[in-house]
């Protein structure tokens, strides 16, 4: 009978969809055990015990995975962010890849190609966004940096190595800002303070940098000082923005933001095309793998010139607007009004006249369509984690598109969605795993349907 605080030997055969190592105890039992590798074996202390499965930890290393590196970042074992920084980058991308599979397999029943994975160029200092929570710590100190796996207690950390380094000089400033002024930080347990949260947003290839505080209020004491502060050490800073969100919530952004310095917005560049990004803009954190995504779902599009293509949670328009010298029409649809200005503004600057954008819910929208006699021949969709659902799966197949290009940010989601599209009448041609965030348990896939 396995108990709490039992130290056990153990082999590791598999991992959990969040990263953690699986292995089994003589009677069978599935224990799992955060920072292990497929191929340790393990004597493992025993930390929970539930009827079927058991939590543990690693006790000892006896004879290490031949996967297992050296983890390169000191805050990897307290940080929630990577889980796959004690692997190699190569075992990593076959984890990721077996994870899609098998979720398609399983969850969605649906037997197709699962294509070899589209791995990262750079594994390192990818990110063009960080939401920084900012709190005080309980003795006293500013603690600023990521949430502990599965809380809300923040560890403090100076450099993330998936960020660009110009981050770590915003962090830097912000803290001598708050160390100068009586700004206080945001306490969730009180909802009183000031300063929640240092947004961050980066162009990697127009080096612009936008830089947003999250306050519980209308703004910051001595909001000057902070610009000029900002302005003198960082060359590149385009903006400057105040975002107000006085909810006692765990969202992040509030709804209004107000502008203390630039023009409220930045631009990158994405597979040929110019992009302005605002706070609320949705945008692929990791650009140069997106743009290898976006060449696989146009791929899979195959489209000719003379389709009408309809791009569900279009966010900014980057994955339609990319498309849309070869079909004939793009319609986007987005919810975020702030999202929808900017796709609008980025067809503008792209010169492309043959895209329309509406504002709605993807399901209002579908159902909008479908009134206006407008018959979609492709329709891509980017839907958030939750998937797109029964309803709107239905909903579309009643639009009848020849192909349907599925990105999805979550193996399980897509499974599910996949079958409900089968039950429509669609095929699942392949599916390509691409991995947009390295070193962290997340895989994105792209899928081909078509309509039988």
């Amino acid at each position: 009978m396995l108990s709490k605080n039992d130290i056990i030997p153990m082999k590791i055969t598999s991992t959990t969809a969040e990263g953690s190592g699986v292995g089994k105890t003589e009677d069978g039992v599935a224990v799992f055990v955060p920072l292990s590798a497929v191929g340790d074996e393990l004597t493992v202390r025993i930390l929970k015990v539930k009827k079927t499965y058991a939590f543990g930890k690693i006790e000892e290393i006896l004879s290490p995975a031949e996967s297992r590196t050296q983890p390169d970042c000191p805050h990897f074992s307290q940080c929630g962010g990577c889980v796959w920084r004690h692997i190699s980058y190569e075992e990593e991308c076959r984890l990721k890849r077996q994870k899609v599979a098998d979720a398609v397999e399983r969850i969605g029943g649906i037997k197709t190609e699962i294509k070899p994975i589209i791995s990262s160029e750079k594994t390192l200092r990818y990110r063009n966004k960080a939401q920084l929570p900012v709190a005080v710590g309980k003795d006293g100190a500013l603690q600023m940096g990521f949430y502990a796996f599965h809380s809300h207690r923040i560890i403090d950390c100076a450099d993330c190595l998936l960020q660009p380094e110009v981050f770590n000089s915003v962090m830097q400033i912000t803290r001598d800002f708050l160390g100068k002024t009586d700004n206080d930080c945001y306490d969730e347990r009180t909802g009183k303070g000031r300063l929640r949260h240092l947004y961050i947003r980066y162009g990697e290839l127009t080096d612009e940098l936008m830089v947003c505080y999250v306050v519980n209020g209308n703004g910051l004491k001595q909001e000057d000082l902070l610009v000029k502060m900002l302005r003198e050490g960082l060359p590149n800073l385009k903006t400057v923005i105040i975002n107000s969100n006085r909810e006692k919530t765990n969202v992040i952004l509030g709804k209004k933001n107000r502008t203390i310095y630039g023009s409220g917005f930045i631009t990158d560049k994405l597979c040929g095309l110019n992009f302005r990004i605002s706070p609320f803009s949705f945008w692929q954190v990791n650009r140069a793998q997106a743009e290898r995504l976006y060449e696989k779902a146009r791929e899979y599009a195959a489209l000719s010139g003379s389709e009408t293509l309809l791009d569900l949670y279009c966010g900014t328009g980057t994955i339609g607007l990319t498309m849309a010298k070869s079909c004939k029409q793009l319609i986007g649809v987005e919810i975020i009004e702030d999202a929808v200005r900017d796709a609008e503004q980025n067809a503008a600057v792209n010169s492309i006249c043959n895209a329309r954008f509406i504002c709605a819910d993807a399901e209002t929208a579908a159902a909008q369509l479908e009134s206006e006699g407008v018959r979609p021949d492709v329709v891509v969709l980017d839907p958030p984690r939750k998937g797109c659902g029964e309803a709107l799966v239905k909903t579309i197949g009643k639009m009848s598109p020849d192909r349907i290009v599925y990105v999805s940010c979550d193996p399980a989601t897509l499974a599910r969605d996949l079958k409900y599209f089968e039950e429509q009448g669609y095929k699942t041609s392949e599916v390509t795993p691409v991995d947009m965030f390295p070193r962290t348990a997340h895989v994105e896939s792209v899928a081909s349907l078509t309509r039988q």
